[in-house]
């Protein structure tokens, strides 16, 4: 077992949550399209923050694993998929709730899923637990996609189309 780089460990967590925070900036939400595109599925809202901030922390530290397990030349993997997702990430916020755009948010999240998976197979030919660390990051977002899923067919089927000039 490595011993703890603190400093690594500290970059990680900047990283991953200076990302979260700007994707934060997007979600302060118009309720009234939200309520009324909102899925009964919904977790009430006070959960979003907690599973986050959950998700966020298990992201920096399957980051500093694998980051301090590999070798060199696998770095730059790390660097290229960790760092997509996180834009995506936060991409997504702006879509879905800046511009009320669910089914563009829908296609940024199929993208985030993706690379979920690409962040679990470069981590696990790593450091095995790295990759332990995305799964539930990869479950939630599983169902984040289902929840923006009905979204978007709840705002079709009730004709609840957002005034935003960004909608297909």
């Amino acid at each position: 077992m490595k011993k703890a780089n603190w400093r690594i460990f500290f970059i990680c967590l900047i990283i991953v949550y200076a990302i979260a925070f700007i994707g934060s900036l997007f979600t302060s939400i118009d309720n009234g399209w939200y309520e009324s595109i909102k899925p009964s599925l919904t977790p009430p809202s006070f959960v979003f923050p907690i599973v986050w901030n959950i998700l966020f922390l298990l992201i920096a530290i399957s980051l500093y694993i694998a980051w301090i397990n590999s070798k060199k030349n696998d770095r730059k993997k790390i660097i290229i998929v960790f760092g997509i997702n996180l834009i995506l990430n936060a991409l997504w916020s702006f879509l879905y709730f800046k511009l009320q755009n669910p089914i563009f948010a829908f296609i940024d999240l199929v993208l985030i899923w993706l690379t979920i998976v690409a962040m679990i197979v470069v981590t696990y030919k790593i450091k095995k637990s790295s990759a332990h660390l995305l799964i539930p990051y990869l479950l939630w977002v599983s169902f984040a996609g289902i929840l923006n899923w009905m979204s978007i067919r709840w705002e079709k089927l009730t004709g609840k189309l957002s005034s935003t000039p960004y909608l297909l």
